[in-house]
């Protein structure tokens, strides 16, 4: 604790815990938005580089989670069919995160603000891929994984690009939430080992990380159980709201610091 409290007062370590389960909460109901939520929260009271730190073991066990639902052969068979995207992708999200350390806090304010507010609203305005508009292709894969992995590597999220490429190829509904488990769990092995390369999660940071995971988990289980319980469609648009509120406030301090 002594670490934690070394960069983070009891007060705000508080509530970056309600942060995490907050987090736990929205990923066990809808689905997604776990690190967005983390890293627009944190970065609220701290520097950005310390909330990307913060949020990857959290994002890395309960991606995991999703992942071990499904058998391994399902798993292996999805790595397989998207092995150019994941490959391409892992290739940019690694030296993407070697960058993070290089760029002024102001600078990854904007970056971070800009990838957060621009995907909630182009998920609030409705205008998503039309599915099946495009057929999967090695191009396309690189293409989209090479984009997805440079926003991924700096910022942490991975996840528009993704769904928005899987659901332009027409991806059958479970087959993309297993392709989605996949992409997100190797994904954040790889911006956990990225990261420890470029010197954000280390001695000083590991220990908030992982005090992070009881609350996160907890969020998703409780998540999970109540998810039936609420209007999908607008408690989604409530979550997006919220990301708009926190993609500003980010963009605001990048501006004005």
């Amino acid at each position: 604790m002594d670490a934690i409290f070394s960069i983070l007062t009891l007060p705000l370590f508080t509530i970056t815990l309600f942060i995490a389960f907050f987090a736990g909460v929205i990923k066990g109901i809808v689905g997604f938005a776990m690190p967005t939520i983390l890293l627009s929260g944190i970065s609220t009271f701290t520097a950005p580089d310390l909330a990307l730190a913060a949020l990857l073991l959290p994002t890395l066990v309960t991606n995991a989670m999703q992942i071990f639902r499904y058998g391994i052969r399902d798993v292996w068979q999805t790595v397989k069919r998207f092995k150019v995207f994941l490959g391409v992708g892992a290739f940019m999200m690694f030296g993407a995160a070697q960058l993070v350390p290089l760029l002024p806090a102001r600078t990854l304010l904007l970056i971070i603000g800009i990838a957060i507010t621009a995907f909630a609203i182009w998920q609030l305005s409705g205008r998503a891929p039309k599915p099946g508009a495009y057929d999967q292709s090695k191009g396309l894969d690189a293409g989209i994984g090479a984009f997805a992995g440079l926003i991924g590597g700096v910022s942490g999220m991975w996840g528009p690009p993704t769904v928005a490429y899987l659901t332009m190829i027409g991806t059958e509904k479970k087959q993309q939430m297993l392709a989605q488990g996949v992409i997100y769990g190797l994904g954040a092995v790889l911006l956990v080992i990225g990261h420890t390369k470029s010197g954000i999660l280390n001695n000083a940071t590991l220990p908030l990380s992982l005090s992070l995971l009881p609350t996160a988990i907890l969020g998703m289980w409780l998540g999970g159980r109540v998810s039936d319980q609420f209007d999908q469609t607008m408690f989604r648009k409530v979550t997006l709201l919220v990301l708009i509120i926190g993609g500003l406030n980010l963009l605001r301090r990048g501006v004005f610091g």
